[in-house]
Order: structure tokens, then C-alpha cells, then sequence
């Protein structure tokens, strides 16, 4: 039914959101990942997951069940570490997608389909990859 009065629609920054967490504990600023059955997690590398940003808080949950807490997570760009030998991020790889590693490191490949895909490369310098990442980076 189409309006016929002004809406109070509500809204959100687009920039944290909070998720139900896996069984698992999470560490602030280790990237976040939503895993196939819908929880989040650290990321890791495996198939299937959902880069959804920064882990904006520890939180633990390895003692619980999937869905006990939820945890905070942000959208945005980041530095993290960069892969080494043949799947170091350089210059020339911005503006392509880059792999999850793990929870703080990121890679040029998918090292042959077994990585999920991290954000977008910005920029790379000595101390790591600028990554734009979460829910409107890929």
C-alpha cells in the first residue's frame, strides 16, 4: 500500500553492524567473516566465507553455543598484513580483490580456489595492503 503520510523510516550508517557469533573467539581488529551457516568468525583460509569487515571488539563465545553473543564488526578500509614470496600484494594490485589468509593477512591469490575473497586493494606500503572491505567492497 502506497504512502499516503509522511514515514519515520529508520536507518543505519551502513558502517557496523553486529552479527550471532560462531563458537569461537574473536579478536579486535582481525578481519570477520560470515561462515556458511550464517555466524560470524575470524577469517581463515576457506572457502565460502563472507568478508564483513573489522572485529571492532574481543569477544568470546568458545565456550557457547553459535548464536550465545553477537559481535561488532566495521565496514570500512584496513591494513593488514600482506602474504609473502609469489603471493605478496604489490602496487600493480590495486584496485583487484584480494584472498583471506587468515584473521590479519592478506594474499594476491586464491591460492588455488582454497581462500574466500578479502575487499578490494587501495593501496600497499611497507607496513602492509589497504583493503576496502565489508559489505559494498565486492
Amino acid at each position: 500500500m502506497a504512502l499516503t503520510a509522511d514515514r519515520n523510516t529508520p536507518s543505519r550508517s551502513g558502517q557496523q553492524f553486529s552479527y550471532p557469533l560462531a563458537a569461537a573467539k574473536l579478536f579486535a581488529g582481525s578481519i570477520g567473516v560470515i561462515n556458511s551457516s550464517g555466524y560470524l568468525t575470524k577469517g581463515s583460509t576457506a572457502t565460502g566465507l563472507k568478508c564483513v569487515g573489522r572485529i571492532n571488539a574481543q569477544v568470546d563465545n568458545s565456550a557457547g553455543n553459535a548464536g550465545d553473543v553477537s559481535g561488532e564488526v566495521e565496514n570500512g578500509t584496513f591494513r593488514w598484513k600482506n602474504s609473502a614470496a609469489a603471493d605478496a600484494i604489490t602496487l600493480a594490485e590495486v584496485g583487484t580483490v584480494c584472498y583471506i589468509v587468515d584473521d590479519q593477512a592478506v594474499a594476491k591469490t586464491s591460492g588455488t580456489g582454497t581462500r574466500s575473497p578479502a575487499g578490494i586493494v587501495v593501496d600497499v606500503d611497507a607496513d602492509g595492503v589497504w583493503v576496502r572491505m565489508g559489505r559494498d567492497a565486492l
